[in-house]
C-alpha cells in the first residue's frame, strides 16, 4: 500500500502547478475554505484574533479531555460482543433499536453535528427515516417474494444488495448532476473569459481605502508571483512520476495493464483542472465521482476481455489511481488560494505539500494497518462497517456482471432512486433561495440507507445543541462551536490508539452492559 500511495500521490501536485497563475490570478476563482483559512490566519496578526484563538485552543482542549474520559469510561462497558455498552444502548426503545434508531453516545458523531452545516445533519436524518423507517421493513414484508426469505445478513442477493445498490443509485445520481453542473459552469467561464468571479470587491470609498486595497492586492500578486515554478519542472515532473508509476502499478496489481495506467495519466489533467476549477467556484471537490468514471470503464473493459477475471480489481484500482491525482490537484489550489492571501511563498506551499504528502503515504497505510489488526474492518455489523469499501466493489461488479444479479425489483428502485436525486438537485439549483436552502442533499442523504440510522441521530443531537447554541448567543457560537466539535472528533480518534492497542494485546473490556425485553 505504502508503495502504491508513493507511485500515485505526487502526480496531482504537479499536473496543474503550471495554471496556479491562471486558476488563482487571471480567472480570480474563491476557493471558499481556501478564502476562510487564509482569513483566520489573517486574523491571529492582530491583538483580538491571538485572544480569540488562545480562548479557542482552550475550548479544544477542555472538550478533548472530556470526550477522551468519556470514551475511555465507556469502554469499561463494551464487553466482548456486539451487542455490549453504550454503543447499543435502545435509547428510543428495543423496537427502533432493532431498526438501529438509537443514540449511541457517540462524541466523534456529536462533533460532526455542531460542525455540517444543518441542511446535512438533517439530509442524514432525512434518509434514515426513508430507508431504515419505511423502506427496508417494507422491502422485509416481502421476504420470500422478493428474495429468498432464508439468505445471510450480508447476501447481496437478500435485503443486503438493496441496502448497497439504492445509495449506489443515489450517489452516482448526485455525482451524474454535479459533474454535469460543473463542467457548464467551467466550459462557460472558460468561454467567456470577461467574466470573474473576485474574491474581494475593491468597491470603496474615495478616502484612500481602495488605493490600499489595490496597494495590498499588487504586494500579494508579486509575492506570489515571486518564486516561480519553472513550466519544465512541472512537466517533467509528472511525465518521470508517470513513467514510474506506469511501471510499477502493474506489478502491483496485475490487472491493471500498462496502457491502462498510461492512459488514465493522459486523461488525469484534464479530469484535474475540471475539479480544480469546479472547486473554485462552488468549494465541491468531487474526485470520487471522477474516479467512478476509471472504476466503471476499466472493470467493464478489464471484465469483458477476461470473462470477468481481475476486472474488479483493475476497475478499483484505476478508481484510486484517479482519485488520488483530482483530489491532490484541488487541494494543491485551494492552499495556493491560501497561501496568495497570507502572502506566502508560492514556492513553499508547494514544497509542503510534498512533504506531507510523503508523510501521509507512511501514515495512512500504518494507520490501516492497526485498524485492520485490531478491530473488524468491513463487518456489516461491526463498529467499523466500512460502508464504501463494500459500495465500490459492488460497482466494480455491476460494471463487469450487469443487473442480472440484483434482487426483484432492485433494479426499478436503483432506477427511481437515481431520478429522485437528479431531480433534488435541479429543485436546488432553480428555485429561490429561500426554498433551495431548505431542500435536501442526496449524497448526504445515502450514506444512512447502509450505515444505520444511528449516526444520523448522534448528529442530529449535535445540529440540535448548534441551533439552541447559536439562537442564546450567535457571536459565542460562530466562535467555539468549532473548537468544541474538534475537541469531540479528536479525543474520540485519539482513544482508538490505546483501544488498538488493547485489543492487540488481548485485554478486554471487563463488563458487557446490554439490555433486552423483560
Amino acid at each position: 500500500m505504502i508503495v502504491f500511495l508513493f507511485a500515485v500521490s505526487f502526480l496531482g501536485l504537479f499536473s496543474l502547478v503550471p495554471l496556479r497563475k491562471v486558476m488563482i490570478l487571471d480567472y480570480k476563482l474563491t476557493y471558499p475554505s481556501g478564502t476562510a483559512t487564509a482569513m483566520l490566519i489573517n486574523s491571529f496578526h492582530d491583538n483580538s484574533g491571538a485572544e480569540l484563538a488562545g480562548n479557542q485552543v482552550k475550548c479544544l482542549g477542555k472538550y478533548l479531555s472530556i470526550s477522551f474520559v468519556w470514551s475511555c469510561f465507556k469502554w469499561f462497558f463494551s464487553g466482548i460482543g456486539d451487542a455490549c455498552g453504550f454503543d447499543n444502548l435502545p435509547t428510543l426503545g428495543l423496537t427502533l433499536f432493532k431498526n438501529t434508531f438509537y443514540f449511541d453516545f457517540s462524541p466523534t458523531f456529536i462533533g460532526c453535528g455542531l460542525i455540517c452545516p444543518h441542511l446535512v445533519n438533517c439530509s442524514v436524518l432525512l434518509g434514515a427515516i426513508i430507508s431504515w423507517g419505511f423502506l427496508w421493513p417494507f422491502i422485509s414484508r416481502h421476504a420470500g417474494d422478493w428474495y429468498p426469505s432464508d439468505l445471510e445478513t450480508n447476501d447481496f442477493k437478500g435485503l443486503y444488495g438493496y441496502k448497497v445498490f439504492i445509495p449506489i443509485a443515489i450517489i452516482l445520481g448526485d455525482g451524474l448532476y454535479n459533474i454535469i453542473k460543473i463542467t457548464i459552469v467551467t466550459m462557460k467561464e472558460l468561454c467567456n473569459k470577461q467574466q470573474h468571479l473576485p474574491v474581494f470587491t475593491d468597491i470603496l470609498d474615495e478616502s484612500g481605502e481602495r488605493s490600499e486595497s489595490l496597494l495590498e492586492k499588487k504586494k500579494r500578486d508579486e509575492v506570489f508571483l515571486k518564486d516561480q515554478i519553472p513550466l519544465g519542472f512541472a512537466v517533467s515532473g509528472y511525465a518521470c512520476l508517470a513513467a514510474i508509476s506506469t511501471a510499477t502499478i502493474p506489478l502491483i496489481f496485475p490487472p491493471l495493464k500498462w496502457y491502462f495506467v498510461l492512459c488514465s495519466y493522459l486523461v488525469a489533467p484534464g479530469l484535474a483542472f475540471c475539479n480544480s476549477y469546479g472547486a473554485g467556484l462552488t468549494d465541491m471537490s468531487l474526485p470520487s465521482t471522477y474516479g467512478k468514471i476509471g472504476l466503471f470503464t476499466i472493470a467493464s473493459i478489464v471484465g469483458n476481455n477476461s470473462g470477468g477475471g481481475g476486472g474488479v480489481i483493475a476497475g478499483l484500482s484505476a478508481c484510486g489511481v484517479m482519485m488520488a491525482i483530482v483530489s491532490t490537484a484541488a487541494d494543491l489550489m485551494q492552499d495556493f488560494k491560501t497561501g496568495y492571501l497570507t502572502s506566502s511563498s508560492a514556492k513553499s506551499m508547494f514544497v509542503t505539500q510534498l512533504l506531507g504528502t510523503a508523510m501521509g503515504c507512511v501514515i495512512a497505510p500504518l494507520t490501516f494497518w492497526m485498524f485492520w489488526t485490531a478491530f473488524e474492518v468491513g463487518d456489516p455489523d461491526g463498529l467499523y462497517k466500512a460502508p464504501y469499501v463494500v459500495i465500490y466493489r459492488e460497482m466494480a461488479i455491476l460494471g463487469i456482471e450487469g443487473f442480472a444479479k440484483l434482487p426483484k425489483h432492485c433494479l426499478a428502485l436503483c432506477c427511481g432512486f437515481f431520478v429522485a436525486a437528479l431531480v433534488v438537485n435541479l429543485v436546488r439549483d432553480i428555485t429561490p433561495p429561500k426554498i433551495s436552502k431548505f431542500t435536501p442533499l442526496p449524497m448526504a442523504m445515502a450514506a444512512p440507507f447502509y450505515i444505520g440510522a444511528y449516526f444520523a441521530i448522534d448528529m442530529f443531537v449535535g445540529t440540535v445543541v448548534l441551533f439552541i447554541w447559536e439562537r442564546v448567543d450567535k457571536k459565542d457560537a460562530d466562535d467555539y462551536s468549532g473548537a468544541v466539535a474538534s475537541g469531540l472528533i479528536c479525543a474520540d480518534g485519539i482513544w482508538t490508539i490505546p483501544s488498538a492497542v488493547l485489543s492487540i494485546l488481548r485485554i478486554n473490556p471487563p463488563i458487557c452492559m446490554y439490555f433486552r425485553p423483560s
